[in-house]
């Protein structure tokens, strides 16, 4: 028996099975972003009731369903039933005006039944309404949950939309099955992209201290970079879950971003909410076996970077100022983690090279909007009208970069690290090259948004970097 076949109506689920999410998380992190404060409220409202706190949620946040990641085998399910004449009914524990709100997006539905101010329609009370409507076993239910087992036991006819063999066979037994839909779950790979483990790549400025001050050993300093590293990476991973969970809509809206596990629904957001403190758990327990200050070092990094999430991403220079911040801390960090000073020449080329690098991000951002005809690029606070002043600032600060990067092959302060510091000049030319190479496949639309992604994938980029290692080689050469 197919579900075209069956008379019945069919009645669809929302949150996992519609979708691949809850609308309920989405409400909790729209509102986190939108009036933080409001989120305190929380509690109370919950103790009024899951109908009442979901309500409350639909009064205050703008849900926009068309960002929502539908799950296509089932709106071809509910396609193929409307063709056929068959009743289709959205039938969710989320409140009416987001229901209705989905349902008008998606354009299948005849009617929709869903949660008021006093009811929360799952399990039981979803069963007892939809048995109220259409009596005992008078309609095909899909659902994806447990919770929607009371309502299969109702139903004359089981769609379940779930990876589960147990779910699947627990609905069999209370139902006639009539389709399981398997949506696919995440895998290792899923969870790794979800931490962005290739971000771990910006850690390794905790080891530019001990480079720059010749102290790479099998001593105590490196094993105290390798831990900070380690203790860094935790921490900027639970910075961007949260990140990512903060910037679902807006993600959804970015040919590739929309691809990101929460954004897709491949990971569940609840998922994201337990691997924050995990993350940061692991995190705190390395850094008990680092200095204090490289730990005031990583909560400074952990507060300024749910700044930048919540308040500074969308505000225009502070938020490139805030990236090239977040950048230095890393090296900042390191240093508290060696017991090295970092010195003033360090400090300087890495704030112009990271500004750069920041603007240029943003900028290979507007120049997508400009691609897809938008005069702004979601989530941002700049206008395609302010790429030639991005484009100005960022080679600017490039080329400062490398001009006090001369100086400091200039200063006197060299002789006690290289013996042959005439080598050092070679340096320059390599740079040079780089960061003009940088903001011309910027300009062409051809370099990734995030430049570390790029440096790491380019092989011109790797071949700089062999370059400089020789030359820097060369320079300590007795």
């Amino acid at each position: 028996m197919s579900a075209a076949q069956a008379p019945l109506p069919l009645c669809v689920d929302c949150d996992g099975t519609l979708i691949r999410s809850d609308l309920l998380h989405e409400s909790v992190f729209l509102l986190l972003k939108s009036s933080w404060l409001t989120v305190f409220r929380l509690p109370f409202w919950l103790l009024r009731g899951k109908a009442y706190l979901k309500q409350r949620l639909s009064e205050r946040v703008q849900l926009d369903a068309s960002r929502l990641p539908y799950n296509d085998e089932v709106i071809s399910l509910v396609r193929q039933a409307r063709a056929e004449g068959r009743t289709t009914v959205l039938v969710t524990a989320s409140p009416r005006r987001q229901a209705e709100q989905v349902a008008e997006h998606v354009g299948l539905f005849d009617r929709v039944e869903a949660t008021d101010d006093e009811v929360n329609l799952s399990g039981q009370h979803k069963a007892e309404h939809l048995e109220k409507i259409y009596g005992r076993a008078g309609f095909v239910y899909a659902g994806n949950s447990t919770t929607d087992l009371p309502v299969w036991a109702a139903s004359g006819g089981a769609v379940v939309v779930s990876n589960s063999d147990s779910l699947n066979e627990a609905a069999a037994k209370r139902a006639p099955l009539v389709q399981s839909i398997r949506p696919g779950a995440a895998t290792l790979k899923s969870y790794v992209k979800a931490i962005r483990l290739h971000q771990w790549l910006k850690n390794l400025l905790v080891f530019v201290p001990l480079l720059a001050a010749h102290k790479v050993s099998a001593g105590g300093e490196t094993l105290a970079a390798v831990l900070a590293f380690f203790a860094f990476g935790l921490c900027a991973s639970a910075v961007y879950v949260i990140n990512d969970l903060l910037d679902l809509p807006s993600d959804r809206l970015h040919a590739r971003k929309r691809n990101r596990p929460f954004a897709s629904g491949v990971i569940p957001i609840w998922q994201g909410v337990v691997m924050v403190p995990v993350l940061l758990l692991g995190s705190a327990l390395l850094c008990t076996q680092l200095p204090i200050l490289f730990a005031l070092a990583l909560a400074c990094y952990f507060l300024l970077t749910c700044l930048y999430s919540f308040w500074l991403k969308n505000q225009v220079v502070v938020d490139v100022m805030m990236l090239t911040s977040l950048y230095t801390m890393r090296i900042i960090a390191g240093a508290a983690a060696t017991a090295i000073v970092p010195s003033f020449w360090l400090l300087a080329f890495s704030m112009f090279i990271f500004l750069s690098l920041a603007i240029v991000k943003r900028y290979s951002e507007m120049l997508v909007a400009v691609q897809n005809n938008k005069q702004q690029a979601a989530g941002r606070g700049y206008y395609t009208s302010d790429m030639p002043v991005l484009l100005a600032l960022g080679s600017a600060s490039g080329f400062n970069a490398i001009l006090i990067l001369a100086l400091y092959v200039n200063s006197p302060d060299l002789g006690s690290l290289y013996s042959n510091v005439w080598a050092l000049w070679m340096i320059l030319p390599p740079m040079l090259y780089w960061i003009s190479r940088v903001w011309m496949k910027a300009h062409r639309g051809e370099l990734h948004d995030d430049p570390v992604v790029f440096a790491a994938t380019d092989r011109q980029s790797w071949c700089v970097a062999l370059v400089l290692a020789a030359v820097l080689w060369v320079a300590t050469l007795h």
